[in-house]
């Protein structure tokens, strides 16, 4: 009797420490790429082998799943894709692939189509909702004040100088007003950010060189009587396995603004690809703000990346925007970390809406202008609609040494930061300023078209707060003139051209020179690369109304655009003319 009813105890025991155990729950996150295209991928079911627990990832391959202590397996299943199961791994956070099932999935069709799938596949997913992605309606966005270029007489000043970058914000922020079928503001268009956001082929420099330099100089398409003359600036190409080691420290915004699905989650999908790509010797800390700010991650190496991301997906949204002190809290840990020689950031991501503390433009330039001598770099990413501060992040990134990007969706994150991993984060020159000295017997006039808030006065007046912008490996430059020639043209040069700037590792000023002294090309017969420039030039122009379109219209930008589409890397330029198909549609947006 005694033995049964130690028995029945132990089975009672037994049973009961099951139960608990089936009740105790532990949490598995991760995100599911296609292994085609790395894009990710919305729809997928998650579920845990013979269990009934299911999630679904989200808009950016993202799931979160509970799972059941003792559960061994996850099954990812999707129409479109190979059945995967996957061993679970002390809850790991999980980085999944999963196959297409067409045939040749490595084509361009297949790889179009899981871009496709991923993007508008159905969500259910409830722990990153896309509610509110997509909203057509914006209210209070702010952008800088811009006042295009006027023709410079030549014999009056025969001297053009502005600060060079590869800020690209302007494009993918324009992408998202077309795609939502909403009016571009003027202003949020910065045409030289739409120029270079594409991918150009001019050669890398040779040798121990910074850049290179490349002009040509043709007729001008939208004013026949006018010319055009490119000015190409390539920087040098670094090797990942060559680039410095990174301190960075990650800047997110918390605060109840951001609280939006296109916003918080969609920058938290973004950061997942950066820290994907760091590598041992890298290292990153991290603060959040809302009304005040805080470090929710020391200094950590590069390879610990399931406590990076641990760190990023548990952030929630809620409260004021303390920018001020995120921004000084976010520099002095930068300091402290400080790597001598290596590549020293704050990545700022927010959508500039701060409203606690120093909050206006000038407080964020005169803040940031006092954080620029420490000799960390600014990043700024702009996300969200609404109440978008492109003004203060443009303001923050031109005055403090750094770049801006706008994220828009994936597509635009994994372009940050895999595909640009290198140029995105890693400076070859600070300082850039271009200066152009044309020859008044062959330039009657000449017009920098865009650059607007980037021209350096003659009297520098103004050049104690632009010296110069900054260039990341690999980046190619562009820069355009439209000439109304001298007749009859004259002889000698057309122009000097010249390039200041200071390495990473130097302070001394460098400058490399270019004498241009090529006759005059016709405009059909010059590379792609100048003439797909020349019609991303002429479709800022139009969509800011510009007074100096000419003759241009949007068929012609087409025209001009579908001859020169070149190898296309990326297939950035193809979407570009999806771009203009939308505009064409809208015609109002010209009028």
């Amino acid at each position: 009797m005694h033995k049964l009813l130690m028995l029945l105890c132990w089975l009672c025991g037994s049973m009961m420490a099951e139960a608990q155990q089936q009740h105790a729950r532990g949490v598995v996150s991760g995100a599911v790429l296609d292994s085609v295209s790395q894009s990710p991928i919305q729809g997928v079911r998650v579920s845990i082998e013979s269990d009934t627990v299911t999630a679904k990832t989200n808009q950016y391959g993202l799931f979160r799943i509970d799972v059941p202590a003792g559960s061994t397996l996850l099954v990812f299943e999707h129409p479109g894709y190979a059945t995967k199961t996957v061993p679970l791994n002390h809850y790991d956070r999980m980085l999944i692939e999963l196959s297409p099932t067409a045939k040749n999935p490595g084509n361009d069709a297949d790889i179009a189509k899981a871009k496709a799938r991923a993007r508008f596949a159905h969500s259910s997913n409830p722990n990153y909702g896309n509610v509110g992605m997509g909203v057509a309606a914006f209210f209070d966005e702010t952008y800088g004040k811009l006042f295009e270029n006027k023709f410079v007489d030549a014999v009056k000043n025969d001297h053009s100088s502005f600060a060079l970058d590869v800020d690209r914000a302007a494009y993918s922020n324009m992408r998202r007003f077309v795609k939502l079928r909403e009016h571009i503001p003027v202003d949020a268009v910065r045409i030289e950010e739409l120029v270079n956001y594409f991918h150009y082929s001019y050669p890398a420099p040779k040798g121990d060189s910074t850049f290179v330099l490349y002009s040509h100089y043709t007729d001008c398409p939208w004013t026949p009587k006018h010319n055009l003359l490119e000015i190409a600036v390539r920087a040098k190409q670094i090797e990942t396995d060559s680039l410095p080691a990174s301190n960075l420290v990650f800047l997110i915004d918390i605060s109840g603004s951001m609280g939006t699905a296109n916003k918080l989650p969609l920058l938290q999908a973004a950061f997942r690809v950066l820290v994907n790509n760091l590598r041992p010797r890298d290292r990153v800390a991290i603060v959040a703000y809302a009304g005040a700010p805080g470090l929710v991650l020391p200094c950590t190496p590069g390879n610990e990346k399931e406590k990076i991301l641990n760190a990023i997906d548990y952030l929630s949204a809620g409260g004021a925007t303390a920018g001020e002190a995120a921004i000084k809290m976010a520099y002095q840990i930068a300091e402290e970390n400080f790597i001598p020689n290596g590549n020293n950031r704050v990545i700022m991501a927010t959508d500039g809406d701060f409203n606690v503390g120093q909050t206006s433009d000038q407080d964020m330039e005169d803040l940031i202008l006092q954080k620029k001598e420490s000799g960390v770099l600014l990043t700024c990413l702009g996300f969200g609609m609404k109440d978008y501060k492109d003004s203060k992040l443009e303001t923050l990134s031109s005055k403090g040494n750094g770049n801006f990007a706008y994220i828009d969706d994936m597509e635009e994150a994994n372009k940050v930061f895999a595909r640009e991993f290198g140029s995105t984060l890693f400076t070859v020159a600070r300082d850039v300023r271009a200066e152009i000295t044309f020859n008044p017997k062959r330039v009657k006039a000449y017009r920098l078209i865009g650059y607007e808030n980037k021209v350096l006065k003659e009297d520098n007046s103004n050049g104690e707060k632009i010296v110069g912008g900054i260039v990341g490996s690999g980046n190619c430059v562009v820069a355009l003139y439209e000439i109304v020639p001298e007749e009859p043209d004259g002889e000698g040069l057309l122009a000097t051209t010249r390039i200041s700037y200071r390495t990473e590792q130097d302070t001394t000023l460098r400058t490399l020179t270019k004498a241009i002294g090529e006759p005059l090309e016709i405009f059909a017969a010059a590379p792609d690369d100048f003439r797909f420039a020349a019609s991303v030039a002429l479709f800022g122009m139009l969509v800011k109304k510009s007074g100096y379109k000419g003759e241009g219209t949007i068929n012609m930008v087409s025209n001009i655009a579908k001859r020169s589409l070149g190898p296309d890397k990326g297939g950035y330029r193809a979407e570009f003319l999806k771009l203009i198909k939308l505009v064409r549609k809208n015609t109002t947006w010209l009028k």
